[in-house]
């Protein structure tokens, strides 16, 4: 995400970080640069002009100049203009009120709101505990309906029936009465998207707004559109009245246009972003980690939510009770961390929330990425579970086997066993005392060329050194 943005920024602002008194003259260039880097991001002209204007105001001003280091201060102050771009804090959805709180869910067809509804759906059942009600009013799509109902399914919540004879608000009144009968909590209303905004639609919707009169009214648009983005939620925005957006796709997204673009354009907070195609890919939209991103600076607590919510921790409490019985960790235990590694997204998903990944050469990065952790898993799958358990067999004839049998190469197989190796005697380091600190130390050697270590998998650099405040 943003990878074209954090890339020129951080090349712009490494000339300026090192500065002992920062002008309005030595900043000149980099502010021009900082320019034509969000120009080539597509952000909307206006947010450009007042972006730039407000950082200079600032770089020139007492702030910058009393500060030890001008260079650190410059960097943030661009920080803290981004985070103000996007909305300063995460804006939550307002549930406070008499259940079942309405959601109503509005956008362009294509722009993934069928998929927002689900996802939305089961972060507020698995995250907020709340019972949750779909319903689909988009009556000029008959596969929308089916889709909402597969999706239900998946994420485990009610689905309410609708068909294509009946009228949008009819289907919207019922779905709430029927909510309202069982005690639900929430009910998320799917509507038709068009693919451009058209007065037809807008009154169509603008109708059932009036009728429903919803707590939330979410606009959900495409990250990958850029400033265009921002035009379309302002165009919704006049004819009905927006609580927050929803940014999907934005794992897709280079160039962040549209994250920086809507906040300024349309006066509503973004409140929850799209990462993945995946149930599980929807985060709330917090604006000072996003800017940390941006800037290549990471976003660790993020990550750690990510591993308090998708880590199975009855699995992670069983293997750390296997390792301090003295059992030892095997090849089973090594690709069940492969599977936990791709419920959170897989490795390209982790490296993009790591301090200091825009640094990292392209070259390097191809090399940790989700084809390999897949690899691996099929390799461990080809073994037999005496394989598994006892590493140590696997010679000649054997490698033959699971090579065949997994569509790999026997080097393929000679590098997991090697990677396998490494993360056991690190296993071994975490049953001991002390081993916490011991395994971060030793996590150093594992990484690919370039990232600090010798070769193989493991985390970037930092990531060892990082406390918990």
């Amino acid at each position: 995400m943003f990878e074209n943005l954090t890339d020129r920024l951080s090349k712009t602002l490494k000339n300026v970080s090192g500065k002992g008194r920062l002008t309005e003259d030595n900043i000149k260039d980099t502010l021009r640069e900082v320019r034509m880097a969000l120009l080539e991001a597509d952000v909307a002209l206006p947010v450009v002009r007042d972006f730039i204007s407000a950082i200079k105001k600032r770089s020139v001003g007492q702030e910058v100049a009393k500060s030890l280091s001008p260079g650190q201060a410059f960097i943030k102050v661009v920080q803290n203009e981004l985070e103000l771009a996007m909305g300063e804090v995460n804006e939550s959805l307002d549930l406070a009120t008499q259940p079942p709180a309405i959601l109503l869910m509005a956008g362009l067809q294509g722009a993934g709101k069928t998929t927002s509804v689900a996802k939305l759906a089961r972060l507020l059942k698995n995250r907020d505990k709340k019972s949750v009600l779909v319903v689909s009013a988009d009556i000029y799509r008959p596969a929308a309906i089916k889709q909402l109902e597969t999706l239900a399914a998946e994420v485990e919540v009610e689905f309410f029936p609708s068909d294509i004879s009946q009228k949008p608000i009819d289907i919207a009144n019922a779905a709430i009465d029927y909510a309202k009968k069982k005690f639900i909590d929430v009910v998320i209303v799917d509507t038709a998207g068009r693919l451009h905004v058209d007065s037809e639609m807008m009154t169509e919707i603008s109708d059932l707004h009036r009728a429903i009169t919803p707590i939330e009214t979410l606009f959900v648009v495409d990250a990958m559109t850029g400033q265009d983005a921002a035009n379309t939620a302002k165009a919704f925005n006049e004819a009905l009245p927006l609580t927050g957006i929803i940014l999907t796709k934005a794992d897709g997204d280079a160039r962040g246009g549209a994250a920086l673009s809507i906040r300024h354009i349309t006066g509503k907070p973004i409140k929850f972003i799209g990462m993945s195609e995946k149930v599980d890919g929807l985060e709330p939209f917090h604006p000072d980690r996003i800017a940390s991103r941006i800037l290549g600076m990471g976003d660790v607590l993020s990550l750690i939510e990510e591993i308090e919510t998708k880590v199975d921790k009855q699995k992670a409490e069983k293997l750390a009770n296997k390792l301090k019985k003295g059992k030892g960790f095997d090849l089973d235990d090594f690709r069940e961390q492969l599977v936990q590694m791709k419920n959170m997204g897989g490795m390209a998903g982790m490296m993009d929330k790591l301090p200091g990944m825009g640094q990292v050469p392209d070259a390097v990065k191809n090399q940790v990425n989700d084809k390999t952790t897949e690899r691996m898993e099929a390799i461990i799958n080809s073994m037999t579970k005496k394989e598994r358990i006892k590493p140590e067999i696997i010679k000649g004839s054997r490698k033959r086997r699971i090579a065949a049998g997994s569509g790999t190469q026997i080097q393929d197989i000679n590098k997991l066993l090697k990677q396998f190796m490494q993360m056991q005697k690190m296993m071994k380091k975490m049953s001991a005392k002390g081993g916490m600190r011991k395994m971060m130390s030793s996590m150093q050697g594992m990484l690919p060329p370039g990232m600090g270590g010798s070769g193989g998998m493991g985390m970037p650099p930092g990531l060892g050194s990082f406390k918990k405040k």
